[in-house]
């Protein structure tokens, strides 16, 4: 009986350790599929970062991969002294924060009252928003409406039309659903408090996570956008830092002069020069996604399971 135990006891320890083994190799496995793929994301922009701050002879030789070679900073200095990019950076943050703050009042004042059973009609009212998410009327019935607003080459042509996101306005309403009980809104009620004082005093501090998911969407989604500027904008105070940086890459076999302002003294190649215009642009959002990213994950997941 002793030697049976001791033979189920072994089985059992090498079971075990078998399963043990295994699990490690999945562990491994998994760790090196997230590393290729972190690696597919960060190499590219390593080696645009690197090339921003490298010799233009280097970089024309071909010779700059993982390292700078003969680090100078000339690029930055033509960016910053041109003045049109700059321009552009600031012009950027000032729409981008304008439109976010508008499309984040826009999504809470849609989702909050449709998340409520309360609401007659509310099935009907959410297909009617939903609509716009999957049809459109295209450019050109597009761009007649804008006109007759009188909202082509003004800034708010890149604001109001963007400022309702169908997709923002469904995560937010099922967070609502999901995380905001019913119960906690009826004792509000019962102590007086009127529909926006649940908003504001309730609902919205207890939605930290959506709020900052749905409030970096809307940032990275405007910053990143140049296609309305192409289409609507003609006037060169009113480019984004996108459409500037588009136009530089549109450009790139030309003079690096044709990439910025003709009074200035360019001493940086085309190559090095969109390098140094793409770390110029996509540092401010490097800046703010980790303020935000403790929230992310967890907006985004619990937005987006409840229906």
């Amino acid at each position: 009986m002793a030697g049976k135990r001791k033979d189920k006891e072994n089985d059992i320890s090498a079971g075990g350790s078998r399963a043990i083994s295994k699990l490690h190799i999945s562990d491994v496995v998994i760790v090196l599929i997230i590393g290729i793929l972190s690696l597919t994301c960060l190499l590219p922009f390593w080696h645009v970062a690197v090339k921003s701050i490298s010799s233009n002879a280097a970089v024309a030789a071909k010779s700059v991969y993982l390292w700078p070679i003969d680090v100078t900073l000339d690029a930055y200095r033509s960016i910053i002294e041109d003045g049109s990019m700059t321009h552009s950076m600031i012009y950027s943050v000032e729409v981008t924060a304008i439109f976010t703050l508008l499309g984040m009042i826009v999504c809470t004042c849609a989702a909050y009252p449709l998340s409520k059973k309360r609401l007659k009609g509310r099935a009907v009212i959410t297909f009617l928003l939903m609509v716009p998410m999957y049809f459109g009327a295209g450019n050109l019935p597009t761009y007649l409406l804008y006109s007759d607003l009188h909202l082509l080459n003004t800034m708010w042509v890149l604001i109001w039309p963007l400022i309702y996101s169908a997709y923002n306005m469904l995560i937010m309403k099922n967070y609502f659903i999901s995380n905001i009980p019913d119960e906690l809104e009826e004792s509000a009620f019962l102590d007086g408090a009127s529909n926006l004082q649940i908003l504001f005093k309730i609902v919205l501090p207890l939605s930290k996570p959506i709020l900052a998911t749905l409030t970096l969407f809307y940032a990275v989604g405007r910053w990143n956008a140049y296609g309305d500027n192409m289409y609507y904008i003609r006037s060169n105070e009113l480019k984004m830092a996108q459409y500037k940086l588009y136009e530089m890459i549109l450009n790139a076999q030309e003079a690096a002069s044709t990439a910025l302002t003709e009074a200035t003294n360019v001493t940086s190649t085309p190559e090095v020069l969109q390098a140094a215009s793409v770390m110029f642009v996509t540092i401010p959002i490097i800046i703010i996604y980790p303020f935000v990213q403790k929230y992310f994950v967890k907006g985004t997941m619990v937005g987006a399971v409840k229906g």
